[in-house]
């Protein structure tokens, strides 16, 4: 291909993709407003509500997921020390945005690999689509959304999806796929439907691989606030890069510990469920 069909190439793309934004441009932003709704509401809930109301809630949570007080007693500490420091309407408005951007990646990503589990040519189609997500460098991402949808919460959540679903949908389908063919010939013989196969067999005994890919997906998540930032999404990233605009070292490092600290958090509460789980399926027994 010559330089100069190459320019045209380019051309033809970028006039495709704005006629695209122009005509359907309004529609994707009303598809996504009950969402924004809801990702406001959220936020304003978690920065409006007295924080030891919050903390009491996270640590109510985390003793749920976990069932440690040592995670639970470091939970609070970390929330009161983020308080303290000042940087507690941010990290809300973080933890807002990872809470919505998990749940939409749960809601997404956990059919999809059941879909890729019950067919293999799905699988062949979905992998390759999952490996380019994974290895396009995240800033890629902003170039399309902000194109369709501007600059706001709207886009950086999108950007942030789209970065972290791939292990959630990966780690449903292999959960799914190492199910016992003996198990599922057990459930057969009792005359089970596809359906009771699924709900009651196959989902149940995948659900370490699932909660290992909804841990997975909060890390990616978290990974992506930073540069969600840079597109609106208010958060611990906007402080983060003030401080590497203006050189503000402590600025960056207290930031950046913050964005830490929920990273332990979420991890160890999920992977200790996870474990549970495991245990519970193993023994029959919690």
């Amino acid at each position: 291909m010559g330089r100069r069909d190459l320019s045209l190439l380019k051309q033809s793309i970028d006039e495709s993709f704005r006629t695209f934004s122009r005509a359907f441009g309004d529609e994707l932003e009303a598809f996504f407003t009950p969402l924004l709704k809801f990702l406001i509401f959220f936020e304003k809930l978690l920065t409006g509500a007295p924080w030891p109301l919050v903390i009491a809630v996270i640590a109510l949570l985390t003793w749920l997921g976990a069932r440690s007080w040592k995670i639970t007693l470091g939970t609070i500490i970390a929330f009161l020390l983020i308080g303290r420091l000042g940087m507690w309407e941010n990290t809300m408005a973080t933890l807002a945005i990872i809470s919505v951007a998990t749940f939409v990646c749960i809601a997404v990503g956990i059919p999809i690999g059941i879909f890729m589990a019950r067919s293999d040519w799905a699988q062949r189609i979905i992998t390759p689509i999952l490996d380019v997500m994974q290895t396009i460098p995240s800033f890629v991402y902003l170039i399309p959304v902000v194109m369709l949808l501007g600059i706001g919460k709207v886009p950086g959540l999108i950007a942030v999806c789209i970065y972290a679903i791939p292990p959630i949908v990966r780690l449903t389908n292999l959960g799914i796929r190492l199910v016992d063919r003996d198990v599922m010939e057990a459930a057969e013989s009792f005359g089970a439907s596809s359906r009771e196969k699924l709900f009651g067999v196959q989902i149940p005994l995948a659900l370490p691989n699932i909660f290992a890919g909804v841990n997975q997906t909060i890390m990616m998540a978290l990974s992506m606030v930073v540069i969600a930032s840079m597109i609106g999404v208010k958060g611990l990233g906007t402080p983060v890069l003030q401080a590497i605009a203006n050189q503000y070292l402590a600025l960056g490092i207290m930031n950046g510990l913050a964005i830490v600290a929920l990273a332990i958090i979420f991890d160890r509460v999920s992977q200790t469920y996870g474990k549970r789980l495991q245990a519970y399926r193993e023994t029959g027994h919690d």
